[in-house]
C-alpha cells in the first residue's frame, strides 16, 4: 500500500484553495465582474454572512479574504466560544488596530451564539475594529439577529454540483504537490463519478472519500467502482433533523401533495426517510395533511392516515414504511379541499373577536326545574320532529353575532354534494327567518 504524502494532514486541508481560481462551484459569487469576486480582489472586503452547507467553502472564502486584503485572520468556533474567547478575539483586534493592521474576524457556525453574544460583535462593527464574516448552515432570518444582518451582507453559497466535485477530485488525485499525484493513481471514470455522488455537494466530504479509497490502493493502481464498497459504508445525503434541510424537505413534501404530484411526494418523502427522519413524524404530518388539505372533499383521507400510522406502529420498520408510503400516494391523487381548514380558522377569529357572549336561551341545557323556569331550554325546536328533519327557523349563534358562515364547500370531490345540500339548507333558513 502507498502511503499518502504529507501524512496526518487530510486530504481536504491539503487541497484548500489558494487563491479564488481554485474555488469551484460558486460562479454565481466569485466569478470576474461578480460584486463579491471585485471586492476580494480589490482586497477590500467588507462584513457578511456566509451562508451554505458544510464543505461549499465558507471557511475558505473567509481566509482567502484576509489573505487578499493583507488582514489580520482571528477565527472563532460559536460552538466551543462564550463570551470571554469573544472579549479576547475583539481585545486583540484592537491591539493589532492600534499598529494600523487591519483585522478580520471569522466565527464559524455564528448562528449558534446567543442575542448576547451576537451584540458583542456589533460596536466593533461599526467602528471599523474588525470585519466580521460569519458562516452558517442555517437561514439567517431565523438565526441571526436584524441588527447584525443589517450589518452584514448575506452571500448564499450553493451546495456544488456532481460535476464540480468530480472535477475537484479529479485535480486532487493528479496533484503532486498537495494531493496524491506523486502516487500515480488512476480512477474509472464511474467510480469518480460514485463518489462525486457519494459527495452531496461537500467537497470536503468528498475529498475525504478519496484520501480513503486511496489508502486501500497501491501506488500505480486504480481505483474501481467495486473498490469502493468498503468506502461508502453510510448514506452521505444532506438532512440536519431540525436544521434548514429538514424544514424545506417536509415542505417539499407538502406542496407536492397539495399539487396532486405523487412521485414527487413519494421522491421527499423517501428522501426524509433516507436522511433519518423519525416515521411518526411523517406520519403526524401526514394526518393533519388529510384534515388540513383534502378534509371533506375525501373524509376517507383522515382515516386512510390513522389507519397507516397505526400500521406503522404495529409493524415497525422497515415494512410500516410501506403503509405510510401507500399513504403518501392517495393522499396526492385525493381531492383536495382547505375549506375546513379555513372554516376552522374562521371560527377562532370569530370567537376571540366576540368575546364571551351568552347561549341563546333555547339552546340552553335544561336538566333541573329550575333551569326551565328561568328559560333555559324555551322554544327549542326538536329537529327530528320538523319534516325534513331541520328546524329550518332555529338560530344557532349567539343574538348579537347573527347567523354567520364560516364554512364554505369547494367544488371537488365529496364536498360538491355537501356544497349543494349546504346552499339547500341555508336558502330554507332565509326563507324561514324573512
Amino acid at each position: 500500500m502507498g502511503a499518502p504524502l504529507d501524512q496526518g494532514i487530510p486530504l481536504a486541508e491539503r487541497m484548500r484553495p489558494r487563491e479564488l481560481a481554485e474555488i469551484v462551484g460558486q460562479e454565481h459569487l466569485l466569478a470576474p465582474g461578480k460584486p463579491l469576486f471585485r471586492a476580494l480582489a480589490s482586497g477590500r472586503p467588507y462584513s457578511m454572512v456566509l451562508w451554505g452547507p458544510p464543505g461549499c467553502g465558507k471557511t475558505t472564502l473567509a481566509r482567502l479574504c484576509a489573505t487578499l486584503a493583507d488582514a489580520e485572520f482571528l477565527a472563532l468556533s460559536a460552538v466551543l466560544s462564550g463570551v470571554a474567547e469573544v472579549r479576547a478575539a475583539v481585545a486583540k483586534a484592537k491591539t493589532w488596530r492600534a499598529e494600523g493592521r487591519r483585522v478580520l474576524l471569522f466565527v464559524d457556525e455564528v448562528h449558534r451564539f446567543n442575542k448576547g453574544q451576537q451584540d458583542a460583535f456589533l460596536p466593533h462593527v461599526e467602528d471599523g475594529t474588525l470585519t466580521l464574516i460569519g458562516a452558517t448552515t442555517e437561514n439567517p432570518s431565523f438565526e441571526l439577529n436584524a441588527a447584525l444582518l443589517s450589518r452584514c451582507r448575506v452571500h448564499v453559497l450553493k451546495p456544488l454540483s456532481a460535476e464540480a466535485l468530480a472535477s475537484a477530485l479529479q485535480r486532487a488525485l493528479g496533484d503532486a504537490e498537495r494531493g496524491l499525484g506523486q502516487r500515480q493513481l488512476l480512477i474509472e471514470p464511474a467510480a469518480l463519478q460514485r463518489l462525486a455522488e457519494a459527495a452531496d455537494g461537500d467537497l470536503r466530504r468528498g475529498l475525504t472519500l478519496l484520501d480513503i479509497a486511496a489508502d486501500q490502493k497501491a501506488d500505480g493502481e486504480t481505483i474501481a467502482l467495486a473498490d469502493l464498497a468498503a468506502v461508502l459504508t453510510e448514506s452521505y445525503r444532506r438532512f440536519d433533523k431540525g436544521g434548514e434541510a429538514f424544514y424545506d424537505q417536509i415542505s417539499a413534501l407538502h406542496k407536492t401533495l397539495r399539487s396532486s404530484n405523487p412521485d414527487a411526494a413519494l421522491y421527499w418523502f423517501c428522501r426524509m426517510l433516507d436522511g433519518g427522519c423519525d416515521p411518526h413524524y411523517l406520519a403526524r404530518r401526514l394526518t393533519r395533511f388529510a384534515s388540513e388539505d383534502i378534509g371533506n372533499a375525501d373524509p376517507r383521507a383522515l382515516a386512510l392516515a390513522l389507519n397507516a400510522w397505526q400500521s406503522y406502529e404495529r409493524l415497525g420498520s422497515p415494512e410500516g414504511e410501506v403503509a405510510l408510503a401507500q399513504l403518501v400516494l392517495y393522499l396526492a391523487i385525493a381531492p383536495k379541499s382547505n375549506a375546513a381548514y379555513v372554516a376552522y380558522k374562521a371560527g377562532r377569529a370569530l370567537v376571540e373577536s366576540g368575546g364571551s357572549l351568552p347561549v341563546p336561551e333555547a339552546l340552553r341545557n335544561a336538566p333541573t326545574r329550575l333551569m326551565k323556569e328561568l328559560g333555559y331550554g324555551k322554544g327549542y325546536q326538536y329537529d327530528h320532529d320538523s319534516a325534513d328533519g331541520i328546524a329550518y327557523s332555529q338560530l344557532g349563534f349567539p343574538a348579537e353575532l347573527g347567523e354567520q358562515r364560516l364554512y364554505e364547500p369547494v367544488e371537488r370531490g365529496l364536498e360538491i354534494k355537501i356544497k349543494e345540500k349546504l346552499d339547500w339548507i341555508r336558502a330554507r333558513r332565509r326563507e324561514a327567518s324573512s
